[in-house]
């Protein structure tokens, strides 16, 4: 029996809110399938399922925020019994309204037998099995004595959530107590770049950062960018930062000490190279959702990965691995803006490499002083696995990948 719990997706995240199932008791699941939707402070995440089997129960209804780590569901392996705890309650509370009728039947105060069904109507405004409500707008509810069954929810699929009990008995409150509860939940950019501060100042906290740079001939790569894109469709071109990620990938598959992650104390080196790359979103925020076993893709592949990456960051449409599994990140300026950039390490990573936008300068060629195109690239590595000796030997498989392209 497996137990499918709510993942960590990231070295900020704590908790996230179960936004939607996309399986049901009785489906079979296999490694990798997605089986929910959570939404975390980066956006709407698809959740993949790490074991195989059929779907036994769900522990958590949609609308509820989760501990990481909390259980969503009990997946049973092929032969597997349903556990025993699941079968103790429904035989403990089957046996008592048995009795319960015997003895009352007998003595002539069968009359007062029906009080105890307004019982439970008593406890109405807190109804968990007539109205779908989330754990904290259901405590909420009891405080301010307001029946759920009046108020609507605005949650996913119609699910009651905090804010909803709130603003239904704001009426009765005074009307300064709404203006904190909005001030409490910002918009999700706001709270994005709460996560990504929360992440970042980790980061420079824990990690002992150094930073190497180093400024490249790229004029190559460019030149046979544009011949191999002047006759092909827009949709089939290839653009210089598919030219860097697969140079990175490469790079890291040949220097594996800054490719992995740093935890309990020591290096984890990865054989797959799992390239996040940074990706900003329409209105502010960023992603770097990570390509798995990138080493293995062609050029082509590797650009038709990135298109995909972008399209589903910006759709809110990640999956947990995606989120979870990057051995290094690669993060680019695009085609204009400043010439060189440093970036901070994504935890549990032990490497970033940051490019900035590439720049027309005079550059000696054959002791001749000609203008060409350049890319400045910083490493920014994890101190405690790498030294600069070990930066530069990647920063020089770098440049030797990128000024022959087509070996790509």
């Amino acid at each position: 029996m497996g137990v499918f719990a709510m993942p960590s997706l990231g070295a900020d995240m704590e908790a996230g809110k179960l936004a939607e199932w996309l399986v049901k008791p009785g489906d079979t699941v296999k490694r990798g399938d997605i089986v929910a939707v959570v939404e975390t402070q980066k956006g709407a995440i698809e959740i993949e399922v790490f074991e195989e089997g059929t779907v036994h129960a769900l522990k958590a209804e949609v609308g509820q925020e989760l501990p990481v780590g909390a259980p969503l569901a009990v997946v049973l392996g092929e032969g597997e019994a349903p556990p025993a705890e699941a079968e103790a309650p429904k035989r403990e509370t089957a046996p008592p309204p048995t009795p319960e009728p015997e003895e009352k039947e007998p003595e002539p105060v069968a009359a007062p037998a029906p009080p105890p069904k307004p019982a439970p109507a008593a406890p109405s405004a807190v109804a968990p099995g007539a109205v779908a409500a989330s754990p904290a707008a259901r405590v909420r509810a009891h405080e301010l004595g307001v029946d759920l069954a009046t108020v609507k929810g605005t949650g996913p699929g119609g699910v009651i959530v905090l804010q909803d009990v709130e603003q239904g008995s704001a009426p009765a409150q005074p009307a300064q107590r709404a203006v904190p509860a909005k001030k409490a939940v910002g918009s999700p950019i706001e709270e994005m770049r709460k996560a990504i501060a929360a992440a970042m100042t980790r980061s420079k906290q824990t990690i002992p950062h150094v930073y190497l740079t180093q400024t490249m001939d790229i004029q190559d790569a460019t030149d046979w960018l544009a011949a191999r894109n002047a006759d092909r469709p827009p949709t089939e071109r290839l653009l210089l930062g598919a030219l860097f990620v697969r140079a990175a990938t490469i790079a890291a598959s040949r220097v594996k000490v800054l490719n992995g992650h740093y935890t309990d104390d020591a290096l984890h080196s990865s054989e797959e190279v799992n390239p996040g790359v940074a990706v900003a979103l329409r209105g502010g925020g960023l992603v770097a959702p990570a390509m798995m076993d990138a080493a293995k893709m062609s050029l082509e592949q590797t650009m038709a990965g990135m298109r995909d990456l972008v399209t589903r960051a910006r759709a809110g449409r990640l999956r947990s691995s995606e989120m979870t599994k990057g051995t290094l990140t690669v993060s680019m300026l695009g085609e204009t803006g400043a010439e060189a950039m440093s970036g901070v390490i994504f935890p549990p990573q032990v490497a970033l490499v940051g490019l900035g936008a590439p720049q027309t300068r005079p550059w000696v060629v054959d002791n001749s002083v000609v203008p060409r195109t350049v890319v400045t690239v910083t490493v920014s590595a994890d101190h405690r696995v790498a030294d600069g000796r070990v930066i530069a030997k990647y920063l020089a498989e770098f440049e030797d990948l990128v000024s022959d392209p087509e070996a790509l």
